[in-house]
């Protein structure tokens, strides 16, 4: 009988550092603990991006020993800077002819760094100081494509950093990812971020929390840079320390964030206090959340409710929920607690919308919700992605009406999500105008006679006018990240007409199937009683619907000049190891969405064609949803 060879199947992973902290050459033998391999279908039998750590657990992990020669008696150092840039100086400036110039140009301007033919990166080290002083924005193509193995190119390439530009904040971010390890790069692209603001820079704070990975020694001056800015400004600092804490459970980094915690905590004693004050709250409600998933598998909802209200009512549980900040805005107080108002969901983790009595002057009561049993990053990632979109449109004065709610993970699988007041999914408002959960979802009046009862007279106009833009916003949004998993449970609408969505478990194209079958096959949602409030209830309102077609369209054109942004905002979320992102094919949903190599006519012209397919297979969504709604009947 003929044996096949065996495949390559990678059982562990590990990597190490050939110079050590002290830039000391490593030497002897050297016992190297693993990590065990992720099995998927990338292909990947190297781990490139993953930790220099050795795995803590020694006990149940393979280990590799090595060891390294010792070439010569007495410690060998890596070069210092003098003298990196004595050898790098002596690097030829060459003159470009006409020829040349134009195609560096246009090498130099292509979207984002893609690979390069052997000539191309011949012409651009050959040309590497024109990058420099004609586009210093493109350092990361030149960097791409250094020859890091031959000492005299690093050195001159280190030459060069010397007397480079300062890079806008996108272009120092990207340097940070695991493709540039140089210290000197790390450096550069640290003192570029430097003039970042505080609300800039807490817009990056979540990649450059996972770029922290990459460092090969827990002393770096990303670090001191996160350090730095969190101690003197208390909102980056509480961020800083939720980011931190919600990964500790990860044995790669518990030692480098814990000491990165520790020397927070350390440096500002009042926040600390306030910090555990959240850390006792949050354990509560994991252990309320733990009861109310055992009660209702044993009792009603109704009972179940009250003893959760039994619960909470206990001393020591009104203490620790009452009189802290919030851990999504700390500006919030979280004073009274609202017992009879709390309750939990009906979804598989139970989760608790946790009311609080708010003492501000238009009395509305503040809601938290608490998960525990999902991960909440993949939400924290797309929402953060929603709000950039949210400030370029605004910047170019559209304002599409977007709700980026609150989000944070705060532990293993646990995390806080905020509640939007004074909005309801489009399952229950369907549900509650009809007999039965299995017509619900193709009565296309529900959804406008609601409107029309929470806007009386007049105000309906502008209800309606909410409901468009936000839907232009999100239909846009959610066809460009590739959200998954949408149904009518996951889409609310608040009572002024603005249109949101909730849950973003899946993305960048990573589509439900059942059965083999693909359930979501339409770009986005565009549903006929979508259709039917846009315009206003009318036929023949072909006017409104244009101008939302043409809403739509304004809103991708914007996000398409910007996909560069995206793209390396995602790149730089691999560290995060979530199970959607973990490689850089996992981008490449992004790079299609935003018709990347596509010229401006031909892009719009992409999204005409999804806009008119979204339209024309709306008919496969209301059967989704209709499945949806009945098996949630069947549930309840």
């Amino acid at each position: 009988m003929y044996r096949f060879p065996p495949q390559d199947c990678p059982i562990a992973w590990v990597n190490t550092m050939v110079f050590d902290y002290k830039d000391q050459l490593k030497t002897g033998d050297m016992w190297l603990y693993s990590w065990p391999s992720v099995p998927d279908d990338k292909g990947e039998l190297l781990n490139p991006m993953g930790t220099v750590q050795n795995n803590p657990n020694t006990d149940s992990t393979a280990a590799l020993y090595i060891h390294f020669h010792s070439i010569v008696s007495h410690p060998i150092y890596y070069p210092s800077l003098d003298k990196i840039l004595e050898l790098g100086k002596n690097g030829d400036r060459v003159k470009a002819s006409h020829t040349e110039q134009q195609q560096l140009k246009e090498i130099m301007e292509r979207k984002v760094c893609t690979e390069f033919f052997e000539d191309e990166k011949d012409l651009v080290w050959k040309l590497r100081c024109e990058v420099r002083d004609h586009f210093p924005d493109a350092l990361a193509k030149l960097l791409s494509i250094t020859k890091w193995s031959k000492h005299e190119d690093v050195a001159q390439m280190i030459y060069l950093l010397q007397s480079w530009k300062e890079l806008p904040a996108l272009n120092a971010l990207e340097l940070l990812d695991y493709s540039f390890p140089s210290r000197y790069v790390r450096s550069l692209a640290i003192n570029c971020l430097k003039k970042l603001s505080e609300e800039e820079l807490f817009q990056y704070l979540l990649q450059l929390v996972q770029v922290l990975k990459y460092e090969p020694y827990l002393d770096s001056e990303l670090t001191i840079f996160l350090l730095d800015r969190a101690l003197t400004n208390k909102k980056i600092g509480h961020f800083l320390f939720w980011h931190l804490r919600s990964e500790m459970h990860f044995p790669a980094v518990s030692l480098r964030f814990g000491l990165i915690l520790e020397a927070y905590c350390r440096g500002t004693n009042y926040h600390m206090k306030s910090l555990l004050k959240q850390c006792e709250a949050l354990k509560k409600m994991k252990a309320l959340n733990d009861f109310v998933k055992s009660s209702s598998q044993k009792t009603t909802k109704p009972k179940t409710k009250e003893a959760m209200h039994l619960f909470m009512r206990q001393e020591t549980y009104m203490e620790a929920l009452s009189n802290l900040s919030c851990p999504l805005n700390p500006r919030n107080l979280l004073t009274e607690l609202w017992v009879e108002k709390c309750k939990f969901m009906d979804s598989k983790m139970k989760p608790l919308w946790i009311v609080y009595k708010n003492q501000r002057c238009d009395g509305n009561p503040m809601g938290i919700m608490f998960k525990n049993g999902d991960d909440l990053r993949q939400d924290m990632l797309t929402i953060q992605m929603i709000q950039l979109m949210d400030v370029l449109w605004k910047k170019q004065g559209l304002d599409y009406r977007m709700i980026p709610y609150a989000c944070l993970s705060t532990g293993d699988k646990t995390g806080v999500i905020e509640v939007v007041s004074h909005a309801e999914t489009i399952a229950n408002i369907q549900l509650n105008k009809s007999n039965m959960a299995a017509t619900a979802a193709f009565n296309k009046d529900a959804l406008l006679n609601w409107l029309k009862s929470k806007n009386p007279g007049e105000a309906l106009e502008q209800a309606i006018e909410e409901f468009t833009l936000s839907c232009a916003g999100y239909c846009v949004a959610t066809y460009v990240l590739g959200i998954g998993d949408r149904h009518s449970d996951n889409i609310m609408i608040r009572e002024n007409g603005q249109l949101f969505h909730i849950d973003f478990g899946h993305f960048l194209g990573n589509f439900k199937s059942k059965f083999g079958i693909n359930r979501e096959r339409v770009p986005f949602i565009l549903t006929h009683d979508f259709v039917h409030v846009i315009q206003q209830g009318k036929t023949n309102n072909s006017e409104k619907f244009e101008r939302f077609r043409k809403y739509c369209e304004q809103a991708y054109m914007i996000l398409r000049r910007h996909c560069p942004l995206f793209i390396n905002l995602f790149a730089l979320m691999q560290a995060a190891g979530l199970p959607e992102l973990s490689s850089s094919k996992d981008i490449q949903y992004l790079k299609d969405s935003l018709a990347l190599g596509k010229t401006e006519e031909d892009a719009l012209k992409h999204f005409k064609l999804k806009f008119d397919e979204a339209l024309r297979e709306s008919w496969k969504t209301k059967v989704n949803w209709m499945a949806h709604n009945v098996a949630k009947d069947n549930r309840s």
